[in-house]
């Protein structure tokens, strides 16, 4: 179960945050064993974020979590493939991505 959760200071609307839903879902593949099927995206809009003291530039931090382990190589594809969505749906300059393998994951009163 990947989780991507993005936090930016730009206003996002229904239909850009569908696309970038949308998008998330087929990027995920880029993660062996991950698909849509069990993805989760969550979108923190207009955020107030700051970098080196300014809030000017459109950026955002984005967290995916994921069950599992996740290999250099895959993440680093993934890094590649949100950059790439987030600057071409939102117009967002700079992304900062931060990935987090969890070991025990709950769902539905249980855990894998």
């Amino acid at each position: 179960m990947p989780f991507i959760n993005i936090n930016t200071n730009v206003a996002v609307s229904k239909q850009q945050e569908v696309a970038v839903k949308t998008k998330l879902g087929k990027a995920i593949e880029l993660l062996p064993g991950k698909s849509e099927s069990w993805l989760m995206v969550g979108f923190e809009a207009e955020h107030p974020l700051y970098f080196r003291g300014s809030d000017s530039e459109r950026i955002a931090f984005v967290e995916v979590s994921v069950y599992g382990k996740v290999s250099r190589s895959a993440a680093d594809k993934l890094t590649a493939a949100i950059t790439e969505i987030l600057g071409q749906e939102l117009g967002i300059e700079q992304s900062y991505i931060k990935y987090e393998e969890v070991e025990i994951w709950g769902w539905n009163g249980s855990n894998f």
